[in-house]
């Protein structure tokens, strides 16, 4: 069996949606300048009163025996990347040989270490596997070694909700009925909009915990926009609020900075990050600085299934939480179920962008009673579902 083609496709449709879809963003390290820090992007745009056009692009790997392994959603940029230079390097080989085909992409790719070109590998490496699973006719959970338990917690992520006090707490209430034991926020505040600022993102956790009571952990995700003080003084006036952990507090490659926030912060409060990081010599040098309690890099951006599962036995060793950030819920869930609970133990569930996601999927994942099962489609589960796709293209 070889690789035959490598196609990406990007599929349109429409998302049926009373009211608006999305409603706060998160602080971003580019809105200390003007004109970003007024803008709030927004990432649908309105078809109609009660609808919104989707746009995916998905990128398939086919072989000479009609075999097919499906990987994405992914971006523009990825998809030209992959035609352009990636693409090139698998046609005619075996599909199954996962290790040697990410080796020749990450050697070729030399200048692409980090970033755009191997969050292209890390989608390749999904579709391979996925294919790889079709081929076996089994999950890839079960290829890793899987499944260890019968279901993972998921926390809600609430990236597109509105952090308004009020209406945070509405959410949050509502997470817990769906039966989510813990929730991840998004302030919108940071050094640069001094003390009222940092009250107001006092004030929003007050309010999550005022609505979750004692029982459900929240976590705070101020995606790279903090620096070392603000972020030490904001976990001393948030103790009180008993927050899981502090995520993203700096730029991801400021090592030095996380490692001395996670050395000054105390037993309280945890700092999570890695998200922004990529492979398994990014993820070592953060694990051997000592740099976070719990590492969450992205399965399709840190090098895909392959890597990660590299990852993940480095990081079993420093003892540390490894919970990978929740692009995909299909690749993360096949990953997840192959891992140790005390090693994995969340999967994280952005309510609003896994949405999004998985709009094109024929079998979305959704937690049940805020908890996933193990995946029981072949592969990685990445079938699409024409009945939504109203058009498509291929990208050159």
């Amino acid at each position: 069996m070889k690789i035959h083609a490598v196609r990406c496709t990007a599929y349109t449709g429409t998302m049926d949606y009373a009211g608006e879809f999305w409603f706060d963003g998160v602080l971003r390290p580019v809105d200390i300048y003007a004109p970003f820090g007024s803008k709030n992007p927004q990432p649908l745009q309105r078809a109609g009163q009660r609808s919104y056009h989707m746009r995916s692009v998905f990128v398939h790997v086919e072989t000479d025996e009609g075999l097919v392994g499906t990987g994405g959603p992914i971006t523009d940029e990825q998809a030209y990347l992959i035609s352009r230079t990636l693409a090139p390097l698998l046609l005619g080989r075996e599909p199954l040989a996962t290790e040697q085909l990410w080796d020749i992409m990450y050697r070729y790719a030399v200048h692409g270490r980090k970033g755009l070109e191997m969050m292209a590998i890390s989608a390749l490496d999904c579709a391979l596997w996925d294919l790889k699973g079709r081929y076996f006719g089994v999950p890839v959970h079960v290829l890793l070694g899987g499944p260890v338990r019968e279901n993972i917690p998921a926390y809600a992520s609430a990236l597109g909700y509105s952090v308004e006090p009020e209406q945070a707490q509405q959410t949050v209430l509502e997470f817990i009925t769906a039966g989510y034991q813990a929730t991840k926020w998004f302030p919108r505040h940071g050094p640069a909009d001094g003390r009222g600022g940092m009250a107001k993102n006092i004030e929003l956790v007050k309010s999550l915990r005022d609505a979750a009571g004692p029982d459900t952990d929240i976590m705070i995700d101020a995606w790279m926009s903090w620096n070392v003080p603000y972020t030490l003084q904001m976990a001393r006036r948030l103790e009180e609020y008993h927050p899981r952990w502090i995520e993203e507090p700096v730029m991801p490659d400021r090592h030095d900075s996380y490692s001395e926030i996670t050395r000054q912060i105390g037993s309280g409060i945890a700092v999570a990050g890695g998200e922004h990081e990529y492979t398994r010599w990014g993820i070592h040098d953060l694990l051997a600085n000592h740099a976070a309690h719990v590492y969450q890099p992205d399965t399709y951006w840190a090098g895909g299934i392959s890597e990660m599962m590299k990852i993940a036995a480095i990081a079993s060793t420093y003892e540390v939480e490894l919970i990978p950030h929740g692009h995909s819920v299909r690749a993360n869930a096949n990953l997840s179920f192959a891992l140790s609970p005390t090693l994995v133990p969340y999967l994280e569930y952005l309510v609003k962008w896994n949405r999004v996601h998985q709009w094109f999927l024929l079998n979305p994942i959704v937690p049940k009673e805020g908890r996933i099962i193990p995946p029981i489609e072949a592969g990685l589960g990445m079938d699409l579902d024409n009945d939504k796709i109203e058009a498509s293209v291929d990208l050159e």
